[in-house]
């Protein structure tokens, strides 16, 4: 069979189609699989280091503000709408795929849409609680959607479209124990990890500088931090630190990256992990059981990241830390409160595995494999 994969944008996108295509690879060895992802986005890297080909598009996402700037970026985003539709219908033709799954990013639009125009069945996987703009709009065109949480549904026009299916982990989540990652990273003692998404964010890498310096002077736990956004985000990083007296972060327990590539190792290894609430981040935390600070992003729509990471914080498996509220002071007294309370990390490893979804990849490849075994 044939898998065209279509996502893009952030890692929360990217990294569940990479983990239902290897599952879909262990099923059907002989199977083929093609991803699209839009040029210059996070895809163009993440997947070829998978194994995975990628066929890139020219495609802009729409922006919601009604400023002379953003309304001349939504035209460009228009015409760029004609350009990706016609590289979308040149890259199904070609692939000829069974079926086309889309789990997020703006990409998704032109080539499920290109797709379920040709009939091709489509699907999609809506991480979060709440729809986004390319899932609101590709609706009334997918054959499935495949959602995170129960309460989705009441989001949808045609509920009977939607099927619960959770969000999948990429391998390797379940390789690791914390003892054996930390021996190979090389770590004693406490580990905080730290990252604030692929793009990074600005003000939250601000706050980090700052905690790792009290943390330089406390020198209460480890800490690897990613910056997002690249080689640029690292050199700013490093010029916060450096600003702040951190020279040499290395020798003093210091981790600073882009992007953290063997993320399974590193959060398997972490004792504590301080993000955003996104909903891949959470189906990664709970299937391992790992205790966390959660800062939601406060720029998504409709708030969903905070209602994500308000469920994790009132089961007792996280701690909800709006970024309004949060300080570097306050992150370190929380990791060291976490950290010093004895049996606080248990009870917090215990509560989030109670969350966790361990089945989501197989309900996800069984949708995938009904619906393209349905059509052929």
């Amino acid at each position: 069979m044939r898998f065209l994969f279509t996502c893009g944008g952030t890692a929360g996108h990217i990294n569940p189609a990479i983990a239902v295509a290897g599952r879909l690879k262990e099923i059907l060895p002989e199977s083929e699989f093609l991803f699209v992802g839009a040029e210059g986005n996070m895809e163009e890297e993440l997947v070829p280091r998978e194994g995975y080909a990628i066929k890139l598009i020219s495609v802009y996402s729409l922006h919601r503000s009604i400023a002379p700037r953003e309304i001349l970026h939504n035209m460009a985003a228009a015409y760029k709408l004609t350009v990706s539709a016609a590289q979308s219908r040149k890259i199904i033709e070609e692939f000829k795929p069974d079926v086309v799954v889309g789990t997020g990013g703006y990409v998704c639009y032109p080539v499920i849409r290109m797709a379920h125009k040709m009939g091709i069945p489509t699907l999609i996987h809506e991480s979060n609680a709440v729809p986004g703009l390319t899932t609101k709009r590709l609706e009334g065109l997918a054959d499935v959607i495949m959602v995170g949480f129960e309460e989705s549904r009441k989001f949808y026009k045609n509920p009977g479209k939607v099927v619960v299916t959770g969000t999948p982990v990429r391998d390797g989540f379940l390789c690791w124990d914390k003892e054996m990652a930390k021996r190979s990273l090389g770590i004693n003692g406490p580990l905080v990890v730290s990252f604030w998404g692929s793009l990074g964010a600005g003000h939250m890498n601000e706050i980090t500088a700052e905690l790792i310096k009290i943390n330089h002077e406390k020198k209460a736990f480890s800490h690897i931090h990613a910056t997002g956004n690249g080689e640029e985000g690292l050199e700013k990083m490093r010029a916060m630190l450096s600003e702040r007296g951190v020279i040499d972060e290395k020798e003093n327990g210091i981790d600073i990256r882009p992007y953290i590539f063997d993320m399974p190792k590193v959060m398997s290894a972490a004792d504590i992990i301080i993000c955003r609430s996104g909903a891949s981040t959470l189906g990664e935390l709970t299937l391992i059981g790992k205790p966390a600070i959660l800062v939601p992003s406060p720029n998504v729509t409709n708030n969903h990241q905070e209602k994500n990471a308000a469920v994790l914080a009132k089961h007792g498996g996280a701690v909800l830390m709006r970024e309004s509220e949060c300080s570097a002071q306050l992150l370190f007294d929380t990791v060291k409160d976490i950290l010093n309370t004895p049996g606080r990390l248990e009870e917090m490893s215990a509560a989030m595995r109670k969350l966790a979804k361990p089945d989501a990849m197989e309900k996800i490849t069984e949708t995938v494999l009904e619906l393209a075994m349905k059509e052929n």
